[in-house]
C-alpha cells in the first residue's frame, strides 16, 4: 500500500507541474505573445515582459518578434519613365505594433515577408517607372562649380529633377505604410540600396561615358597645348628684350671704352715730341707684331713710317 501511495503522488506530482509548465509563462523583453485558444485568439496581445498565466493545454501561445526586423528584398528589373531598363535593389525596416491584428491577418513572420515583397516591390515598380532615371539616382539639382565647368560635365549629369531620390523614397514608405495599415505592421524606413542597368544597356552606357571623357580629355589637352604655345612666345618675347637689351648696354659700355682710350691716346699725343715720338715708336712696334712673322715679304717706300724704324734698326 505505502508502495502505491508513493507512486501516486509521484504520478501526482509530475502531473501537477506539468500542468504549471502548461499555465505559466514568460513574455520577454524582446518579445511579445498573442494567447490562442483551438487556434482563435483570445484576449488582449501580451506585450509587457514577466511571468503571465494560461489555462493549460487548452491555450497556447504565439510570439512575435518587438524589435525592428529587416526585409531585403531582390534586384528587380525595373523600366523608368524615360524607357530605360534598370535593375532596383532595395531594403526596408518594419516592426509589429499590433499583435493580435498582426497574427489574425499574417499568422507569422514569413508570411509578413512575403506579405512586405508584394507591397514594398510593387511600390517601386510603380514610383520608380513614373519617373525618369535622373529622379531615382539623384536627390538634388547639381550646380556646377564654374561658368565653365558646365560644358566639362556630362549632359545627363545636369539634368534638372524635380523629386529626386530622397523624395521617391519617402512617396514609397507612405504609400506602402498607407496598404499595410490593416497588417498590424509599420514600416519604419525604406532606401534604395543599389541602382544598375541592365546588361544590355551597360554596354551603351560606358561607351558613352568613355567617349565624352575622351572629348573632355581632348579638350583640356588642346586648351594646354594653346596655353603651352602662348607661354613659349612669351618667354621667346622676353629672352629677345633681355638679349636686345645686354647688347645695347654692351655696345654703350665699348663705346664709352673706345673714346677714353681714344681720349688717352689724344692726350699721349699732345705731350712732348718725345713723347710723341715713344708713342709712334710703340704703335709701330704693335703694327709690326701684328702684321709680320717669320715668313713675311713687304715692299716700303722710303717715305713710311715703318721704314723709318726699320732703318733706324740697321
Amino acid at each position: 500500500m505505502k508502495k502505491n501511495k508513493i507512486i501516486f503522488l509521484s504520478i501526482a506530482l509530475i502531473v501537477l507541474l506539468i500542468v504549471v509548465l502548461q499555465s505559466v509563462y514568460i513574455v520577454k523583453e524582446t518579445e511579445q505573445v498573442v494567447i490562442t485558444q483551438f487556434g482563435k485568439p483570445v484576449g488582449k496581445a501580451k506585450t509587457e515582459p514577466g511571468l503571465k498565466f494560461k489555462t493549460p493545454f487548452i491555450q497556447k501561445t504565439n510570439y512575435f518578434e518587438k524589435r525592428y526586423m529587416e526585409w531585403d528584398g531582390d534586384p528587380n528589373q525595373v523600366p523608368t519613365k524615360d524607357k530605360k531598363f534598370i535593375f532596383v535593389d532595395a531594403y526596408a525596416r518594419w516592426q509589429i505594433t499590433d499583435p493580435l491584428q498582426f497574427f489574425i491577418r499574417m499568422t507569422n513572420e514569413r508570411g509578413a515577408q512575403t506579405r512586405l515583397d508584394d507591397i514594398l516591390d510593387g511600390e517601386t515598380r510603380d514610383y520608380i517607372a513614373a519617373h525618369d532615371l535622373e529622379e531615382a539616382v539623384r536627390s538634388q539639382n547639381r550646380v556646377p562649380a564654374s561658368s565653365g565647368a558646365t560644358g566639362e560635365m556630362i549632359s545627363d549629369s545636369l539634368a534638372t529633377i524635380s523629386v529626386g531620390r530622397q523624395e521617391l523614397q519617402r512617396m514609397i514608405l507612405l504609400s506602402a505604410n498607407e496598404k499595410a495599415q490593416d497588417l498590424g505592421i509599420v514600416i519604419l524606413d525604406f532606401r534604395i540600396k543599389r541602382i544598375n542597368y541592365v546588361d544590355e544597356v551597360s554596354a551603351q552606357v560606358y561607351e558613352r561615358m568613355k567617349s565624352e571623357r575622351f572629348r573632355i580629355a581632348d579638350k583640356f589637352r588642346s586648351e594646354g597645348q594653346g596655353e603651352a604655345s602662348r607661354i613659349n612666345g612669351e618667354k621667346e618675347r622676353e629672352l629677345k628684350t633681355i638679349q636686345s637689351e645686354a647688347f645695347r648696354e654692351a655696345e654703350d659700355i665699348k663705346g664709352k671704352a673706345d673714346a677714353r682710350a681714344a681720349a688717352i691716346y689724344a692726350s699721349v699725343y699732345d705731350q712732348t715730341s718725345a713723347s710723341r715720338e715713344l708713342y709712334g715708336f710703340l704703335k709701330s712696334m704693335e703694327t709690326f707684331e701684328t702684321t709680320f712673322d717669320t715668313t713675311t715679304s713687304v715692299i716700303l717706300s722710303t717715305d713710311s713710317e715703318l721704314y723709318k724704324y726699320l732703318k733706324s734698326m740697321k
